[in-house]
């Protein structure tokens, strides 16, 4: 009995999502409601009113630190797109060109998707995908699928703050749960890639075994240099920096534009160098970092991460945000853009708020290592192996990872300790596993559909879909039997350490 009360906010927070009346807000704020007094009656450690209290402020400070990358990322893309308008399609072959047509959606779908909503998130990689391909004149059905593809990098959405904030939940630096997760999505990419290639030959976009394997290279050549951009740089531009590079190589080679389509293209695209220029070396100067990291530096809890306005990537969004503005001289629409930002991405802020009082709540009392150890005794170090059904289904009616992580990240941290596990595996499986298969979520079918004019069509697509996400979980399933196998952790360290 006494584990129903401590599944009971989990229970709650499903429950309600499930039931389409309640937004991720909603049940979130009923599931910290349900967990106070859980916690103070059933919880395994004693706690009163000060240390809950206090749980309740680390988790107010985890949600201020992930904030400004939301509400940041959302001001800043909004901002740089008021750039001089241009022709909607690109430049270069017409779209009548089969080898164009299959060129612009592998463009639209795995370089421009990604980093449009590695910048803002919200489904904008979606939009950006669809504006491409519009033009193709493809059916709506194949339509949402390409934009949902645009969604293959999901840890990386957002300025990787979902990865910031499971980073959090696992007290491990961001950049060391971002390179391990960019192993189970190197796995998943192999899924993305087979879904292209079916979309698009049914699409009537086909294409020769020489421009897969090109396609495929091209890929690899993404998730290498997100690899090393997570490294030096941090999760939060990591794709920003590593995937702008390629879209600007990719327009040059596919579209060969005359001076002043070049000149066009490189007025809209400056904001974004700009940007990424200067976070790239405010983390490798040397004495940068220390520097922009030391001043104003606000740390009340050793164990979580500060905030230090000059080197937060946050600050840098917003002051982006207002400086191009300013050179622009779009300044007037600098309130109506800030409001815009706040209206689209209130209810991720404050999600990640009480989902993050709500896990630490949990913590605290004892109920996520309660947990842990009940399910290590039941299953063993095989409890594991539960991470991707539980936290993908949670990740496919949430439409985020963070409610996943917020409620079994403490936990399987603890297990992951107790076994005898590799803690960054484990959190990288429990992460992928709720953030990628979000993918398949309703929200994002939704606003696909909406986008591509496929009203109706969701069942279909969903259809067409059900074995890829059936793929996409038999990968994470095989990845976590790796997590869980002997000389995991070792093998990964060797190849890290030798790779970079």
């Amino acid at each position: 009995m006494m584990f129903f009360w401590w599944a009971l906010p989990a229970l709650l927070v499903l429950l309600a999502i499930a039931s389409g009346r309640a937004n991720t807000t909603q049940a979130a704020l009923l599931g910290l409601l349900a967990a106070l007094p859980v916690a103070w009656l059933t919880g395994p450690s004693a706690v009163g009113a000060p240390v809950l209290g206090e749980a309740l402020w680390r988790g107010v400070w985890i949600g201020a630190v992930i904030a400004p990358y939301i509400l940041g990322g959302l001001l800043f893309w909004q901002v740089a797109a008021r750039a001089p308008q241009v022709a909607a399609t690109p430049a270069g072959p017409g779209t009548e060109d089969p080898l164009a047509r299959r060129r612009l959606a592998f463009f639209a779908c795995f370089l421009v998707g990604p980093f449009a909503e590695s910048a803002t998130g919200f489904g904008v990689g979606m939009l950006g995908t669809v504006v491409l391909l519009r033009p193709l004149g493809l059916a709506p059905r194949h339509l949402m699928v390409f934009a949902l593809l645009s969604q293959s990098l999901i840890p990386w959405g957002a300025m990787s703050s979902g990865t910031i904030l499971a980073a959090a939940y696992a007290r491990l630096p961001p950049a060391v749960l971002g390179l391990y997760t960019l192993l189970p999505a190197v796995l998943l990419m192999g899924v993305w890639l087979w879904l292209f290639w079916a979309t698009a030959r049914a699409a009537g976009l086909p294409g020769t075994v020489g421009q897969r394997l090109e396609e495929a290279g091209w890929v690899a050549a993404g998730l290498g240099l997100l690899g090393l951009s997570t490294h030096f740089l941090g999760p939060e531009t990591a794709l920003l920096a590593a995937y702008g590079p390629l879209i600007v190589l990719r327009y040059l080679r596919d579209q060969r534009p005359d001076w002043r389509q070049a000149r066009a293209a490189a007025a809209r695209a400056a904001p974004y160098a700009a940007l990424i220029g200067g976070l790239a070396v405010s983390r490798l100067a040397p004495g940068a970092r220390e520097a922009l990291g030391s001043l104003g530096r606000v740390a009340p809890f050793a164990d979580l991460p500060a905030w230090s306005p000059l080197y937060h990537a946050g600050s840098w969004l917003v002051v982006g945000a207002l400086l191009t503005a300013l050179l622009r001289r779009q300044t007037a629409w600098l309130g109506q853009e800030c409001r815009h930002a706040w209206r689209t991405g209130q209810h991720a802020v404050l999600a990640v708020f009480l989902f993050a009082m709500m896990a630490e709540v949990l913590t605290v009392s004892g109920i996520s290592g309660a947990f842990a150890q009940s399910t290590l005794q039941a299953f063993g170090e095989k409890a594991i192996l539960l991470a991707p059904p539980v936290s993908g289904l949670f990740g496919v009616l949430t439409n985020s990872g963070n409610p996943a992580n917020s409620l079994f990240l403490p936990s399987h941290v603890t297990l992951a300790l107790e076994a005898g596990l590799s803690v960054p595996l484990v959190a990288a499986l429990q992460h992928a596993s709720g953030t990628s298969l979000g993918l398949f979520s309703p929200v994002r079918m939704s606003i696909a559909a909406g986008l591509a004019g496929g009203r109706g069509q969701e069942r279909q697509v969903y259809r067409g879909l059900l074995p890829y996400a059936a793929m996409a979980l038999l990968v994470l399933l095989v990845f976590a039997l790796f997590v869980i196998s002997p000389g995991a952790a070792s093998a990964v360290s060797a190849v890290t350490s030798r790779g970079i």
